[in-house]
């Protein structure tokens, strides 16, 4: 009783020692690299090959799979990556992460005579002298942090080397022996890989349990092979848990990595144990060591890891079935896979697909400004939040079909098609700013919500006047602009001078009572600073009104046409005007007729 005690005390402090070991040399080997390694994920991972190769890169660098997908899981949840760019990271984090094995083998080097100089003892010794040196002495941080690397690795090896030491009592133990003739069963083996992965929370420390035990003479391929699959399965909980409080896009990352390791677990059992069965493989009865169990764990993540490379779309559609989109989700997610490179040979084709794109756009800035002037009557984190990565959405958006009109106008087209790019580009632009308006009249609305400020209650009123006069006119723009309909989007001119009447009429009642000590000057600027907010958003929605009939119009003057169009249509523009004033007035009717105006902030 006390050996069996002995051994698993001796068992445990080695895996902890590896444990530690292995988190000091990831550590020291971050803090080395600073924020390199994620600058590279982040920037390079354009193409699902890259991410690839770049995952498998750092990961062999940070020496764990897990950091490398939490890192990407972080990325996707802020916006910084798309959700189909880190799928090729995952993969190649899952080949990068057998470095370790590697790693570890160093601990079972033996020698004799001359050769013992290369014999794990002594590379120990080695590893701890000039790591404790470099730590203790070094200025340099690059150097200190360097020490920490080496003296890791060493507590690593120690660690190795005391669960062997531990475990050689079983090589004669006949229930340990019986136990691993239980092996042979696939199912029962993988389960066994899973638990020791998740009670250790390291695919590379459960890998390293199972080189440990194979000095015992007694880990047959048949059995390390799906303890292996196993473990690569059971990796995915600590990635898991990084995922609670993401976003949907995060916990689908987060998933990849369970997708990948279960469908590799599959091509597995699918290839291996037909053929096992059709043919006694001579390589089921072999003795694994640990060279043999560290190359095993290689070859299985790179030849499977390597198969699903060319899957990554079919990947991240399983993981929109397993984790399904909402209806918002699928309104807001960036369409730029429809700007085709290819389709710049038609520029015709190109800009039918850059309006589509546009459309996408400008229903987001839309619903932008809904979401602010929402939270002015009442805020909302989680919609704040929404505002702010719909406006991180609106510059790519710019970016993308910024980039990709401006190649079209490269290529052979005809004058009225590069007008109609022109107008584009000006539209683009508007609909970018109206999106970051948008997004400061939300942070007006959180700083009145953070200081616990209240509007008076007819400056909220006149504050939901002119917010319901914004929100018109961005509706009138956004669906004139999506059909092209010069006529419709008429409607924003009488709206945008409404608007402005409206905000000096405000900005009049504001200073008589701020006199009269009736009214917050802070509230009252924070009044004035939303009103000036939404006249930028209905100004920005004239100049794409102004575009839209320009396009309509030949010899266009800007002048001309608002002269022209206040003249010949003098009747509807006042009717307009007049209805938008009974619509949208912050003043009250009093019994002579008249309107009086009302208190301000």
């Amino acid at each position: 009783m006390s050996e069996t005690f002995s051994m698993i005390l001796g068992l445990l402090t080695g895996i902890a020692m590896f444990l530690f070991g292995m988190s000091s040399m990831s550590e020291g080997l971050k803090k080395v690299a600073g924020n390199k390694m994620e600058l590279i994920l982040y920037r390079l991972t354009n193409s699902p090959l890259k991410g690839f190769l770049l995952g498998a890169a750092v990961t062999c660098v940070i020496q764990s799979s897990s950091a490398t997908t939490v890192m990407v899981v972080g990325f996707v949840n802020s916006g910084m990556m798309k959700f189909v760019q880190a799928i090729g990271v995952i993969l190649g984090a899952n080949i990068g992460t057998s470095i370790t094995g590697w790693i570890v083998s160093l601990s079972y080097v033996e020698g004799a005579g001359w050769t013992s100089v290369f014999s794990s003892s002594t590379i120990v010794a080695v590893l701890a002298t000039i790591g404790t040196l470099w730590h203790m002495f070094a200025k340099k941080d690059v150097l200190k942090q360097s020490g920490n690397i080496l003296l890791g690795l060493a507590v690593l090896m120690t660690g190795m080397s005391m669960m062997s030491n531990a475990v050689e009592p079983l090589q004669t133990n006949p229930a340990f022996l019986e136990f691993m003739q239980h092996m042979n069963n696939p199912f029962l083996a993988i389960f066994i890989g899973i638990l020791v992965a998740l009670v250790l929370q390291s695919s590379s420390a459960a890998v390293g349990v199972v080189q440990a035990l194979s000095v015992t003479g007694a880990v047959k391929f048949s059995g390390a092979f799906p303890i292996i699959m196993g473990i690569a399965i059971g990796a995915y909980f600590p990635v898991g848990l990084a995922a609670i409080g993401a976003n949907k896009d995060g916990k689908r990352t987060s998933l990849v990595y369970l997708v990948v390791s279960v469908i590799a677990a599959i091509l597995g059992i699918c290839i291996y144990y037909p053929i096992e069965l059709a043919t006694h493989l001579v390589i089921a009865d072999q003795i694994m060591d640990p060279f043999s169990i560290a190359l095993v764990n290689t070859v299985y993540r790179l030849v499977t890891m390597t198969v699903l490379l060319p899957f990554v779309k079919q990947i991240k559609q399983l993981c929109y079935v397993l984790i399904k989109r909402s209806d918002e989700e699928k309104e807001d997610r960036d369409d730029f896979d429809k700007l085709e490179e290819r389709l710049l040979a038609n520029p015709r084709l190109a800009y039918e697909a850059a309006m589509d794109v546009m459309s996408g756009m400008a229903l987001k800035a839309q619903k932008n400004v809904l979401r602010a002037v929402s939270l002015l009557e009442n805020y909302d984190q989680k919609k704040y939040d929404k505002i702010k990565s719909v406006e991180h959405s609106l510059n790519r958006y710019e970016d993308k079909l910024g980039k990709y009109l401006v190649k079209l106008t490269g290529r052979n087209i005809s004058v009225e098609q590069g007008q109609n790019i022109s107008k584009a580009l000006q539209a683009i632009g508007d609909f970018e700013d109206i999106g970051d308006y948008a997004s400061r009249i939300a942070d007006n609305a959180k700083q009145v919500y953070t200081n616990k400020e209240k509007f008076t209650e007819a400056a909220t009123d006149e504050l939901a006047v002119i917010s319901a006069a914004t929100e018109e006119a961005v509706e009138i723009t956004v669906q004139s602009f999506i059909e092209d309909d010069p006529r419709y989007v008429k409607r924003v001119f009488p709206l945008k001078e409404l608007v402005s009447i409206d905000a000096s009429d405000i900005k009049k009642n504001h200073i008589a009572h701020l006199a009269q000590g009736e009214c917050s000057m802070e509230m009252g600027f924070m009044q004035a600073d939303i009103i000036a907010n939404m006249q930028h958003v209905v100004d920005h929605c004239a100049a794409i009104a102004l575009d839209i009939v320009k396009s309509d119009e030949k010899n266009f003057n800007v002048h001309r046409f608002l002269r022209k169009y206040q003249e010949e249509n003098k009747n509807e523009y006042t009717q307009l005007l007049k209805d938008y004033e009974i619509k949208y007035s912050i003043h009250e009717e009093t019994p002579d007729g008249n309107r009086a105006a009302q208190p301000a902030a």
